[in-house]
Order: structure tokens, then sequence, then C-alpha cells
């Protein structure tokens, strides 16, 4: 009887989920790994078995390395930024301030406009704000549009990306941070722990699980960065903010070589899968328990 039951709770709750993952997911990623051993064009039904010649090709496309380099750049600074700027936040808005729960839904309120929109916002924004406040002001940092040279098309896209995602992370270290046991914070405050020596032995420590969770997420979306790189620089000016999300897009269906584009996105999924994994490692290593 036992054992009916919890074939009916596998086939009616497990069963859906699976058969979803493995259609949208699974499936996909190995017919994946067979079309970059092919020479399709992405429209033809021709679809030609040519080896490894595809991921020569990549080796070949020096803007690939570029793109990638520069996501490299992109994810070590919006990483950073972003976690920092987040922890900092949350740890304010756990300290007990007036309206902290209204703060705490106004810095997540980013996180629910969608990348496209957001980066036409923000587009606007560099576009004609900012240059309007230039020429009122004489400032020199807002005279021209930071989206028309490359290292201020970098910044305004660090800067939109932060905005972002440092809503979501604020959430899951306010979570941490409210999850903290109270005895043990009240036992280092005895022992004549506080402030800076408090937080760097007793709370980032008891932290470090959060700081996992944001770790992993923060640097999975930027390394797949795709939606705020197209609406808001769109690679420009001239490819130079051009992120490897993008490359691969370009190189499979706008140049239609789908072979050598789906290559470049399973070398990516690879660094990606690494990076991330090595992260979790390390970091799961420097959790405690109170």
């Amino acid at each position: 009887m036992k054992s009916k039951n919890s074939g009916k709770d596998f086939c009616g709750f497990a069963l859906p989920g699976m058969f979803c993952f493995f259609a949208v997911v699974v499936i996909p990623f190995i017919y994946g790994i067979y079309l970059t051993l092919t020479d399709w064009n992405g429209v033809t039904k021709d679809k030609n078995f040519i080896g490894l010649k595809n991921f020569a090709g990549v080796m070949h496309d020096k803007q690939f390395w570029v793109s990638l380099g520069l996501t490299f750049k992109y994810v070590i600074v919006v990483v950073i930024l972003v976690n920092v700027i987040a922890f900092a936040i949350a740890y304010l808005l756990t300290r007990g301030i007036k309206g902290q729960n209204f703060f705490r839904a106004g810095f997540f309120t980013p996180n629910l406009i969608g990348g496209i929109v957001l980066g036409y916002i923000w587009q606007f924004v560099f576009s004609r704000v900012f240059v309007n406040i230039g020429e009122s002001t004489g400032w020199s940092l807002f005279e021209a549009s930071w989206l028309s040279g490359p290292e201020k098309a970098f910044a305004a896209m660090v800067l939109v990306s932060v905005w972002q995602l440092s809503g979501y992370m604020i959430l899951i270290y306010v979570a941490g941070f409210m999850g903290l046991s109270e005895d043990v914070m009240e036992a280092a405050s005895i022992d004549g722990a506080s402030g800076w020596v408090k937080l760097k032995n007793i709370v980032m420590p008891l932290m470090m699980s959060s700081v996992t969770i944001c770790l992993f997420l923060t640097l999975s979306r930027a390394f797949m960065v795709y939606d705020v790189n197209l609406s808001l620089t769109a690679g420009g000016p001239y490819g130079s903010t051009e992120m490897a999300a993008m490359h691969v897009y370009e190189k499979a269906f706008t140049s239609r070589q789908f072979g050598v584009g789906q290559a470049e996105a399973l070398i990516l999924f690879i660094v990606v899968a690494c990076i991330s994994g090595l992260q979790v490692y390390l970091t799961k290593k420097q959790e405690v328990e109170a």
C-alpha cells in the first residue's frame, strides 16, 4: 500500500517536472552538442557531419575570444560591486531603521523590470538625461552620452547590471541576517566583540551560505548577460561592448554559422559551469553552523 502511494505521488508531482526538465533542458542540450558536429546554417534541412571543424573555427574566431575576455572583465566588476553593495544595504536594513520594509521593496523593484525594457529606459537616461545635466551644470562627466565611447559604454553596462541585480541579492542577504542566532550575537557582545570585529569573525562566517547563493547567482547571470547588452548598447560602439552571449547569438543567427555558434555556446557553458562549480566548492568550505 505504501509503495503504491509513493508511486502515485511520484507520477503526480515528480514525473511532470522531470518530463519538462528533460524536454526543455536535457534533450536540447544533447541535440546542441550534436549540432556542433555539423555544418548546419540554422535554416536548411541539410546537416552534414563535419566532426570537430566547428571547434577549429572557434579557435580562429578572434572576436569570440575578445568578447569572452570582455565578459570576464564585466563579470569580475559586476560580481564584486553587486555583492558588496547588496551586503552593505542588507546589513543596514536589518538594524531596525524606520521604513526598512519599504526600502527592501524599493530596492527589489528594479529586478522585476525585464532586461530589454530596462536597457531602453537607461539608454534614454544616458543619452538624454545625463547629457542635459552636463549641459546645464558644465560637468564634463555628463557632457556626452555614456554610450558613445567604449569605456563609458562598458561603465554604463556595469551600472545598469548592478542596479538591476542588487535588489534580489539584498533580499537573500536580508534573509541571512535575520536567520543569525541572537544567542551567538549576544554571546559575542558579552565577550567584547563589537563593530568590525563582530562583523568579520562572527557575522561573515555565519553568512557564508547566503554568500554562496549570491555569488553563484551573480556569476551565472553576469556571464550570460544578453538582454541588457542588446537593448542598452547593442554591442557598440563598434563592437566594443559585445559580450560573449551576444557574440554567440550573432554568430549562429545573423552570420548563419549555427554549428560554430553552438560550439562557442558549449565552450561558454563549460567555462561558466567550471567557474561556478569552483566558486560553490570554495565558499561551501567556508560555511559554519551556529
